[in-house]
């Protein structure tokens, strides 16, 4: 169903009627024609005839307006259904940007994923629309500018009961119909009110104009044809002029807009924040609740982050809600999904929209548009910059156009990028003459793609491979791998393996190894290799950041297998946490503040974090020769007396060395093993990030063969072979 249930389309039609019959009362009151038709006063048959009409203009609005239907989708969803408030920003809100340093500075300090500032000034549409009486939206491709103007017409045949405070008839234009020189809105806005059933259709519409009474939706002025878009802007200035005592909203992509709107006030559409995304989300599944919710929590998930930072743009929103619809889930493969994202804004989106392409620009097929942006991202990337000067991005496109079309002898690379900018929205203009990428997610899949495409997976492993800048990119190639994806893992497991260099941090693998290898857990060898990690770094550096990194079957597999592990993990987690906050206390820190049963309960909480880790172990079984029992009565033990609020202050500095020596003991691990430089930490922390990158890359990918995988975990954290 798509139209309007009965009573809210009765509201509908009344509120219309309720705005039209004034009308027709004033053109009676003026003689002429509407004498004769209605004689003296407006009887009930005249009252319902405009009722009638009404309820079919409502109608017609719900049917063409009110629904959205776009990226293929099988059945249209009612717009209202899924609409999410929107917000705008003031549209110099770039102006304050003077340079691509301050511009870079910003972004980074921001320490966020988003190019939009999250913290400006915002309004609510809604409001701007009710305080504006001439507004311009503009906005990127897919940003959601005529979903707006189309919610706002219909908040206004709500009458009272909707969002919109003014008592209008709203009329929505489609700018780019307007294809020939012989333009006049009067006419198109007749015709709107004739084939409803209006009477006097023209005369009631000059006396609407008249009295104000129009919200006129202009909606696409960056879609109508270049060489009838002066035309049109001056005939709609003029049109304004002619009938300012209506409201207007009309709306334009910010690359195409000229400032070229007297009356109007300029408005951006801000990107969706989280509120807005998950509001979005539970709309769209309000039928299926717990499928939205599943969606929402998968969207927040660290697997996902650059997944979720496209959602930010309400197109792409809605294409991760139809895949989730269609399949469940969100693609494993990112790669899939973003080269998706892509091709909707190269070319499903232009291409509903009906915007028309330069002559230059439309001879170039999907393919070579990918590789003109993905040699600019990649280039970009690789000297860690995200905001690039419009001179340069121009000369690159002429460079390369020159390579791709050499019988074309007039290239204009300013031209190219305002077409690329204006149909698709992939770069963007953030501040005078300064462009980046919509999203810095597209930027990470088209350095992947130019990095697969020239084949430069050595160079990428060699100088990126622990550069967490770079993380994405690396997950992206694998999944763009085609032919499979054992190339770049061996390569990674190569340079990996350069990082055990020490005798130390080469004996704390064969420990590794020693404590579990034969032992009766039901895991694989690479899984007990994992945890003995793990419980080493818990003991060596009392920081919560490696474990999840030394747990790469824990992040890997989503199995029975996995959850295990990610136990021990979660118990290793917060064993340290409670050392962390004891060790702080064995040094002295805070001494003069807390009292001795405070420091007591602290150290007494490490203890029983140790105990509930050692517990989990011990379940796992997956360690040779440790007296599990003989550990955790000692620990219960030193618990007791340190509880003992009497103890001297040198009591309490001694029980950190204590608690750690007694559990290194029962597990065979030398305390000088776990005792590395910082230069060996960092080489260990780079080592097993690594190889957790290694893990999900594999993942990523498209194929690997199993023969490969197979042996690359079998050398996971061991020593490598000389």
């Amino acid at each position: 169903m798509t139209g309007m249930e009965p009573l809210v389309a009765a509201v509908a039609a009344s509120a219309v009627s309720g705005v039209a019959v004034p009308i027709f009362q004033s053109l009676w009151g003026g003689g002429g024609k509407l004498l004769g038709l209605f004689g003296k006063t407006l009887d009930e048959k005249t009252r319902e005839l405009i009722f009638t009409a009404s309820k079919q203009y409502v109608q017609n609005y719900e049917e063409r307006h009110g629904i959205l239907k776009v990226l293929g989708m099988r059945e249209p969803v009612k717009l209202e259904s899924v609409y999410t408030a929107v917000q705008f920003l003031d549209n110099d809100a770039r102006s304050s940007f003077e340079s691509i340093e301050n511009l870079e500075q910003f972004y980074r300090q921001a320490n966020t994923r988003r190019f939009q500032s999250q913290d400006k000034g915002k309004q609510e549409g809604i409001k701007v629309a009710n305080d504006k009486q001439y507004l311009m939206v503009l906005g990127s491709p897919g940003a959601g500018k005529s979903t707006f103007l189309r919610k706002m017409g219909l908040e206004a045949l709500k009458g009272k009961r909707g969002g919109f405070q003014h008592s209008c008839i709203p009329v929505f234009i489609e700018l780019k119909r307007f294809t020939s020189s012989d333009i006049n809105i009067e006419n198109f806005i007749a015709e709107e009110f004739r084939i409803c059933g209006f009477p006097e259709p023209n005369q009631f519409t000059a006396k609407a104009l008249e009295q104000g009474k129009l919200l006129i939706l202009l909606d696409g002025l960056d879609e109508v044809p270049t060489k009838n878009s002066t035309n049109v802007i001056s005939h709609i200035q003029d049109f304004v002029d002619t009938y300012d005592k209506n409201r207007f909203i009309t709306s334009c992509r910010v690359a195409a807009y000229r400032h070229n709107f007297r009356r109007f006030t300029d408005v951006a559409m801000a990107d969706f924040d989280d509120i807005q995304i998950e509001n979005f989300i539970n709309n769209w599944f309000k039928s299926k609740p717990d499928v939205g919710k599943d969606c929402w929590q998968k969207l927040n998930s660290q697997e996902y982050t650059a997944a979720k930072e496209l959602t930010q743009t309400p197109l792409l929103l809605t294409l991760v809600c139809l895949l989730y619809q269609r399949s469940g889930k969100i693609p494993t493969n990112r790669a899939t999904l973003y080269e998706r994202a892509l091709r909707v804004l190269l070319e499903e989106w232009a291409g509903e929209k009906g915007i028309a392409q330069e002559d230059l620009y439309k001879g170039l097929d999907t393919k070579r548009k990918e590789m003109i942006l993905s040699e600019i991202a990649h280039d970009a990337f690789q000297e860690d910059r995200l905001f690039l000067p419009r001179r340069e991005i121009a000369d690159k496109i002429a460079k390369l156009l020159a390579e791709m079309l050499p019988d074309e002898k007039f290239i204009n690379g300013i031209d190219v990028l305002k077409s690329i900018e204006v149909q698709h929205g992939v770069l963007v203009e953030r501040a005078d003459s300064i462009y980046s990428f919509s999203h810095l997610t597209l930027q990470e899949y088209l350095t992947a793609q130019y990095i697969d495409d020239h084949r430069h997976i050595e160079k990428l492993v060699t100088e990126h491979l622990t550069d967490e800048r770079w993380k994405e990119v690396f997950l992206l190639v694998a999944g763009l791998m085609r032919g499979g994806a054992d190339d770049l893992l061996l390569s990674m497991e190569k340079e990996a393996q350069k990082y055990i260099n020490t005798p130390k941090l080469q004996a704390l693998l064969n420990w590794v190894e020693q404590a579990t290898t034969g032992s009766t857990g039901d895991f694989k060898p690479v899984g007990k290799r994992t945890i003995a990690m793990a419980y080493a770094y818990a003991n060596a550096s009392v920081n919560t950041r490696y474990y999840v990194v030394a747990n790469p079957e824990a992040n890997a597999y989503a199995n029975a297998e996995a959850k295990g592990i990610a136990k021990s993990n979660a118990d290793a987690n917060a064993y340290a946490l409670a050392i962390s906050k004891a060790k702080s206390i064995a040094k002295g820190a805070g001494l003069g503040i807390l009292k001795a049963k405070d420091i007591a309960e602290i150290k007494s909480n490490a203890i029983t974090e140790a105990i509930n880790y050692i517990h989990t172990l011990e379940e796992l079984t997956i360690f040779n020769n440790v007296n599990f029992n003989m550990l955790i009565d000692e620990l219960k033990e030193m618990r007791t007396k340190v509880t003992d609020e009497e103890q001297p202050q040198e009591a309490y500095r001694a029980f950190l060395p204590r608690l750690i020596k007694t559990s290194l003991n029962a597990f065979n691990l030398s305390p000088d093993i776990i005792n590395l430089s910082q230069s060996e930490t960092k080489a260990l922390e780079n080592y097993l990030y690594v190889n957790s990158l290694i893990i999900q890359c594999k993942q990523a990918s498209v194929r690997v063969s199993p023969t490969t995988w197979e042996a690359i975990e079998a050398r996971m954290l061991l020593v490598p072979s000389s």
